[in-house]
Order: C-alpha cells, then structure tokens, then sequence
C-alpha cells in the first residue's frame, strides 16, 4: 500500500501539505479526498493521527451549509448506535454500503463513456440523485430491521 499523503496540524489550527509544501484549508484537504488521495494528518505537537477529526470537521461543515445529507433523524440514529451492541454491524453495514455505492458509480461512468463518449453532465446529477435516494431507502430498511422506526412509521426521511 502507498504512503498517505501527509498533511501536518500546527497550533496555530493551520494545515500543511508536506508533498506541497504549502499550507492548506479544509477545503484543500476535501478536494484531495476526492481526488482520491489516501491522506493523513498528524498533529505536529503530539505526533497523533488527527485524520478522523479532520474529516468530521470537513463533513461537519458540508452539512451546515447548502444541501445535507444527514437529517436530523438520521444523525440522531446514528448517536443511538454508539451504545448499543449492533454498533460493529452498523458500521459494517455503512462500510459495505458505501463500497457498493462507489463501485456501481464507477461501473456505470465506465458504461456511460462506452456509449455516449461526451454525455451531458446534467444527466450525472440525476444519475447520483437517484443513487442517493436507493441508498436512503437502504438505509430505512435497515433501520426497520433493526427495530429503530416507531410502529406505523412508514414515511421515508426527508430534509
């Protein structure tokens, strides 16, 4: 496996991209994340891997601003999953899910080129729109099985 791409954490709360050697935002770090770059942050300090941290701040502020992913219900299920036994499952579940998520995505851009080599990117969207509206009723489903949906309960999340 290859190195991660190192970034460092100052006291100052300021990142350093050691391959750049120049210092970066949050942004910065999301963009490389979605390069598909495999990165971790160190606190220069303590030595300590920061990257989670890291990452829930990036996620933290995606969801504050524009179109979130998470509604509050559903953050409030995962917060009730951190105590109970079934929490190893529900991260298998988020993992596997996520997996299969991306797999099909590149499946079907591989497709996508094969047939319509300069396709409009609109249909992407709602390619993805789509895709994201599958793995919340997924998700639903799992959260019936698992018995976290009040009887009667058959609306699906919405913002």
């Amino acid at each position: 496996m290859a190195e991660p791409y190192l970034i460092k954490k100052y006291p100052n709360r300021r990142l350093y991209d050691t391959e750049e050697s120049r210092y970066i935002t949050l942004s910065d770090v999301q963009t490389l994340v979605r390069q598909d770059k495999d990165i971790q942050v160190i606190d220069s300090q303590s030595g300590n891997d920061i990257t989670r941290s890291i990452l829930i701040q990036i996620i933290t502020e995606q969801e504050a601003s524009g179109n979130p992913l998470f509604t509050t219900e559903i953050l409030t299920r995962f917060i009730r999953f951190y105590d109970e036994s079934v929490q190893d499952a529900f991260s298998s579940f988020l993992h596997q899910t996520l997996q299969l998520y991306a797999e099909q995505q590149t499946r079907m851009r591989a497709q996508m080129d094969e047939l319509i080599p300069d396709h409009n990117m609109v249909s992407w969207s709602d390619i993805a729109d789509k895709n994201l509206q599958i793995w919340r009723e997924m998700q639903e489903s799992f959260f019936k099985a698992a018995g976290f949906i009040p009887p009667g309960a058959d609306r699906k999340d919405k913002k």
